[in-house]
């Protein structure tokens, strides 16, 4: 709001917040009491927003702004679906994205994971590296789509070849069939959490695998999307590595469609909601 106390102490129209307009006279009384006088005519006085001046790049802040607009744009879809937040948190944010000209092509790794997705007629996801690289990942019969994705990316920075297996196939069906014949889950897939248990074991006796484990740190930071809807546990492993994940969901105002794999999703989250389709 506009600085009544700056206008009439100046002559200069000036923006402050709400609240140090209205506590002002209050701190001013305060201010009189102790020293005999206000050092300050009006609350802009007190402060100067300095965040102009530390922008050394525009461009690059403009830039972080629309990805960070189109992220949020997918959690709060994200949120909707699992009943968090009303449908008006998406459309306020939907609103937004069209004041600033914003898509959500804008954001890279979404068409990376998307192209992917259908070219393989599996869910997949992408990661972007610092450097710009995109790397990519897909479900398999062992692993989860963010599972791959996250040993793609960590042989990637540890300049490992693709086909190389830094964990073995082996020591992978063993903590398959304990989730599904003793831990009675039903998806038999790795979650990103099991696959790093799994890669920090091989490290023990794999000099390829401790090189790989040791480019976690490098996520820190990194963009990353998915053509499916992840389970909590591989949100979290992501969130504690750094890396801003966001997930991919089309709305309609009666029912949330989402392209997924009902084992990504988890065997609880079908029994919940009964809006909840599968493409």
């Amino acid at each position: 709001m506009i600085d009544p106390f700056h206008l009439e102490a100046y002559g200069k129209t000036t923006v402050n917040y709400n609240r140090d307009v209205e506590i002002f006279p209050v701190l001013n009384t305060i201010f009189e009491k102790i020293y005999g006088k206000s050092p300050y005519k009006s609350p802009t006085d007190m402060g100067v927003n300095m965040a102009g001046n530390c922008i050394c790049d525009d461009a690059v802040c403009c830039e972080a702004s629309r990805q960070e607009i189109v992220r949020r744009y997918y959690d709060s879809l994200n949120s909707l679906l699992k009943g968090n937040s009303p449908e008006e948190e998406a459309q306020k944010i939907e609103l937004l994205m069209n004041q600033a000209n914003v898509t959500i092509e804008d954001r890279h790794v979404v068409a990376a994971a998307l192209k992917r997705a259908e070219e393989t007629h599996t869910p997949a996801a992408a990661l972007e590296l610092d450097d710009g690289r995109i790397i990519t990942g897909k479900t398999t019969n062992l692993l989860g789509a963010s599972a791959a994705l996250l040993l793609n990316v960590i042989k990637e920075l540890a300049g490992l070849k693709h086909e190389l297996h830094i964990i073995s196939p082996e020591s992978i069906e063993p903590i398959q069939k304990l989730k599904v014949d003793y831990l009675k889950s039903k998806n038999p897939r790795l979650h990103t959490d099991e696959v790093l248990i799994a890669l920090s074991a091989s490290a023990a006796t794999n000099p390829d695998a401790r090189l790989a484990l040791q480019q976690l740190s490098k996520l820190n930071g990194c963009q990353a999307h998915t053509s499916v809807m992840l389970s909590d546990v591989d949100i979290r492993t992501f969130k504690r590595l750094g890396v801003q994940l966001h997930v991919k969901l089309s709305m309609r105002p009666d029912i949330i469609t989402i392209k997924s794999d009902p084992l990504l999703m988890g065997e609880d989250f079908f029994n919940k909601r009964g809006n909840v389709y599968c493409s």
